[in-house]
């Protein structure tokens, strides 16, 4: 069996990314400072003193003797920098830091040759002396390493030291800020996975993860929904059910004392209730999501609805120019069948009216009846499966309460829109709204 590879954490893998990122940003940074600003200042700051050493060897050659001594005090009080006739200490060719080769140079342009500083140790402080050309001889001028003063190596060892610490506690702070809503959000699709009801993401932070969560958000709430009215409906199923059982097994056992035809009838019609209660709940659970869409006249299918409809109870108010959509006709049709079948049942013997009208970039398809309507605590609950208004449950007076279900759910998986209101004077509006075809 072939070993799993381990894998890190996002956010260990961004912490690192950052940190390396932050130190190259850093090393390039100091790398630009000490090229352009630090060295040039400090090569200018060498050849100065080196001039200032060549002038010191130079002047005290040529002042008298009796003033040489006071020479020597102001010019370490002023300058530190000490004369002696021999050099203390020994000559070093080793490396003493960058000041210092930068002294050694500036000191050999001067001189035409190569001046190596000598190194000695007083009272535990460290010197560096150099023997310069005074008048006729020579003479060491000398100065402690205090005077220099600069530690570029140490200040850069520590300046990325600290900035490599800061980097990789920046790293990691971002790092968890990322993916702290993503492991949260794992957690919640866990949720999900098992059946729970998952708490909802707060739809802030950055823009994509604020669009995810609000993704997840709605997809949390449509779980919900479908488990809902899963629940709802094999609750509604069981419950029409029984009714149409109980009248067959009542009629089955007259027959059993007198068979007669009224009951034979009776029985086939409750089949028939049953075989169409199952119907609607199939489609409800199937939809039409695997339908291709194509361009249609809308015009052409609402008269053609209206053509289906006995008698005169509905009115068709169409344009006279064809009307194309690009739409699931089956979807399309479905959705108007049944607001109008709703209408018609629910009209109150009245005439509907089938509208057909341009808004904007929007079609819209109204469905208008005379009916007593909808209280308006129940708009939005007409949609959930077998949720009737009018709560007898039979046949007669309503259907099964999955009309509008059937409706919603088509509606919603399209993307179109659908609004029920009730009409000034009595009645019920209901209007579907689908994008127009654009040419």
């Amino acid at each position: 069996m072939k070993p799993v590879a381990k894998s890190f954490s996002l956010a260990r893998q961004n912490a690192w990314l950052l940190a390396l990122v932050f130190i190259v940003f850093e090393l390039l940074a100091a790398s630009a400072v000490i090229i352009f600003m630090m060295a040039p200042m400090a090569r200018r700051a060498a050849d100065d003193l080196a001039g200032l050493m060549l002038l010191s060897a130079q002047t005290r050659s040529e002042l008298p003797p009796g003033t040489r001594a006071d020479f020597e005090l102001e010019l370490a009080r002023t300058h530190q920098l000490w004369l002696r006739e021999t050099t203390p200490g020994e000559a070093h060719d080793g490396w003493h830091g960058v000041y210092i080769h930068f002294l050694e140079s500036a000191l050999a342009n001067k001189l035409g040759r190569m001046q190596h500083l000598s190194h000695s140790v007083a009272d535990k402080e460290d010197w560096f002396w150099a023997t310069l050309p005074s008048g006729q001889g020579t003479l060491a001028v000398g100065f402690p390493t205090w005077r220099v003063g600069t530690q570029p190596v140490q200040a850069l060892l520590i300046t990325l030291g600290a900035g490599l610490v800061l980097a990789i506690l920046a790293a990691i702070w971002l790092a968890k800020r990322i993916t702290w809503p993503l492991a949260r959000m794992e957690r919640a699709v866990a949720k999900v996975g098992l059946g729970e009801a998952p708490e909802f993401l707060p739809e802030s932070g950055p823009s994509e993860l604020a669009a995810l969560a609000r993704r997840f958000n709605q997809m949390a709430r449509q779980v919900q929904e479908l488990l809902a009215s899963r629940t709802t409906m094999l609750a509604g199923v069981s419950h029409d059910l029984r009714t149409p059982l109980a009248r067959i097994r009542l009629a089955l056992a007259l027959l059993e004392e007198r068979p007669t035809p009224a009951l034979i009838v009776r029985i086939d019609h409750d089949v028939e209730e049953m075989d169409r209660l199952i119907g609607n709940v199939l489609n409800l659970a199937r939809g039409l999501s695997s339908e291709t869409p194509e361009e249609i006249d809308l015009v052409a299918m609402a008269r053609e609805l209206g053509a289906h409809e006995a008698g005169d109870r509905l009115n068709v108010a169409v344009p006279h120019a064809p009307l194309q959509v690009h739409v699931r006709p089956q979807a399309l049709r479905r959705v108007m069948g049944n607001l109008v079948d709703n209408a018609l049942r629910y009209g109150d013997s009245k005439p509907v009216e089938l509208r057909i009208e341009e808004r904007g970039t929007e079609v819209c398809i109204g469905v208008l009846d005379r009916g007593p309507g909808i209280p308006e605590s129940q708009i939005d609950a007409v949609f959930r499966p077998f949720h009737r208004v009018e709560t007898s449950r039979s046949p007669v007076t309503g259907g099964a309460g999955l009309g509008l279900a059937i409706v919603h759910q088509l509606v919603t998986a399209n993307g179109w829109r659908i609004a029920l209101h009730n009409r000034e004077g009595g009645g019920l509006a209901a209007w579907l709204c689908l994008p127009m075809q654009i040419e």
